[in-house]
C-alpha cells in the first residue's frame, strides 16, 4: 500500500486575459500545507475505488460524495492506462472542498496518479501527464505546487495557439515554471470559506472563461504586470508579508473587473462582503477570493494568526453567512508519497 498526500493551493488570479498579448494566462499561486488530500493505491486486477466517510465531509454537500468516487475512478482508469499496468485498487482517505477555489481537482488527480504509480515502482511524471488527466490546460499553478509547494507564476501559454476556446483535453502542455519562492516560516494564510454555492467547474467554467478572454481589457494585464514584477515577487523574497497581502489582493481585485459580468461584480456574493471587512482589518495585510471562490484568502503572520482567525469570523458575521474559518501555513515542499500505509 502507497501513500500520496497533498495540501490545497490558494490562486491568486492571471497575469493577462486578453488575447492582444503574446502570451495568455500566468497564473499565481501558493502551495498550502492544510487541507489536504490523501489516497491509498495497492496493485490490483482491474481498478477498484473506495472513499472513506471521513472524505466525504470535506466536500460542500453529501450530494458530492458520489462524484469524488467518479473523479477517482476516472483518474485511476487513465492513470492505469497512462502506466501501462494492470490495475489498482485505491482508496480515498481525505478530499478538498470541491470547487472550492482550493484546487481540489488537480490535486486529486495528481495524487491519484502519484499513488497508482508509486504502488507500481512506476515514476508518475505528473507534469507530463497532467494534460491526459485534463488537468493543467489554463493555470499551472496546481501542478508546480503538487512538486514543489511554494509560491509559484506560471509562465502561462503562447496566445498563438489559443482561440477563446481552451485546446482539447491533452493538446496542450502544463505552463512551465516562471518564478518560485519558497514561502517564510511565519507567514500564515487565512481561509474563510462561506457556507456558498461551489464555484465555476466544467462546462460553466469554460463558458465563463471564453467569454472573459474575448472581451478582456488588454490594458489590465500591463497593471498586473507591473504589479507582479514591482511588489509581489520582490515582497516574497525579501519577506515582506504585508507588502505581498497587499499586491495578491491588488492583482486578484483587477482579475475580477475581468470577470465582472460572470460572476455578478468584481468578486462573487457573498465573497464581496467578506473582503470588504477583512481589508479593514489590521491583522490582515491583504486578502482576496481564491479561484471561482467561494473561499477567501488572508494574508497574516504567525504572530497576528489568532487575530485574523476572528476577523475572519466576524467577516463571516458583517455577510450574514455560516461557515469556516482556519488559520493555515504555505507548503513547504511537495506532494508527499510514502510506502508502506496502513490499510
Amino acid at each position: 500500500m502507497v501513500r500520496a498526500s497533498a495540501g490545497a493551493r490558494l490562486h491568486f488570479g492571471f497575469c493577462n486575459l486578453s488575447l492582444s498579448h503574446e502570451r495568455l494566462y500566468g497564473a499565481l499561486g501558493v502551495g498550502l500545507d492544510s487541507p489536504r488530500v490523501v489516497v491509498d493505491a495497492e496493485r490490483a486486477a482491474g481498478v477498484r475505488v473506495t472513499v472513506e466517510e471521513g472524505a466525504e465531509a470535506s466536500s460542500e454537500s453529501a450530494d458530492s460524495f458520489p462524484s469524488v468516487r467518479a473523479d477517482v475512478r476516472e483518474y485511476a482508469t487513465a492513470a492505469v492506462d497512462l502506466l501501462g499496468v494492470d490495475g489498482a485498487r485505491v482508496a480515498v482517505r481525505e478530499s478538498l472542498p470541491r470547487h472550492a477555489g482550493l484546487g481540489s481537482g488537480t490535486q486529486l488527480a495528481a495524487a491519484t496518479l502519484a499513488a497508482v504509480a508509486a504502488a507500481h515502482d512506476l515514476p508518475a511524471r505528473v507534469r507530463e501527464r497532467a494534460p491526459a488527466l485534463g488537468r493543467g490546460g489554463r493555470s499551472g499553478v496546481g501542478v508546480a505546487t503538487f512538486e514543489a509547494g511554494g509560491f509559484v507564476l506560471d509562465a502561462g501559454h503562447p496566445t498563438a495557439r489559443f482561440t477563446t476556446d481552451r485546446p482539447a483535453d491533452g493538446a496542450w502542455t502544463v505552463p512551465p515554471v516562471a518564478a518560485r519562492h519558497a514561502v517564510p516560516d511565519d507567514w500564515r494564510f487565512l481561509l474563510v470559506a462561506p457556507d456558498a454555492a461551489a464555484g465555476r467547474n466544467g462546462d460553466a467554467e469554460d463558458d465563463a472563461m471564453r467569454t472573459a478572454v474575448e472581451r478582456a481589457e488588454p490594458g489590465l494585464a500591463d497593471r498586473i504586470g507591473g504589479i507582479v514584477t514591482r511588489r509581489a515577487l520582490p515582497a516574497v523574497a525579501t519577506g515582506d508579508a504585508e507588502a505581498f497581502g497587499a499586491a495578491v489582493a491588488e492583482i486578484g481585485r483587477l482579475n475580477g473587473a475581468w470577470y465582472t459580468d460572470e460572476q455578478g461584480g468584481v468578486y462573487r456574493p457573498p465573497v464581496g462582503e467578506i473582503v470588504d471587512s477583512l481589508s479593514g482589518a489590521a491583522p490582515v495585510f491583504g486578502a482576496g477570493q481564491s479561484s471561482w471562490g467561494p473561499t477567501v484568502y488572508g494574508v497574516t503572520d504567525a504572530t497576528h494568526a489568532g487575530a485574523a482567525r476572528d476577523a475572519g469570523r466576524r467577516a463571516l458575521d458583517v455577510a450574514g453567512v455560516g461557515g469556516e474559518v482556519t488559520v493555515v501555513r504555505a507548503a513547504d515542499g511537495g506532494a508527499r508519497v510514502d510506502a508502506g500505509a496502513d490499510k
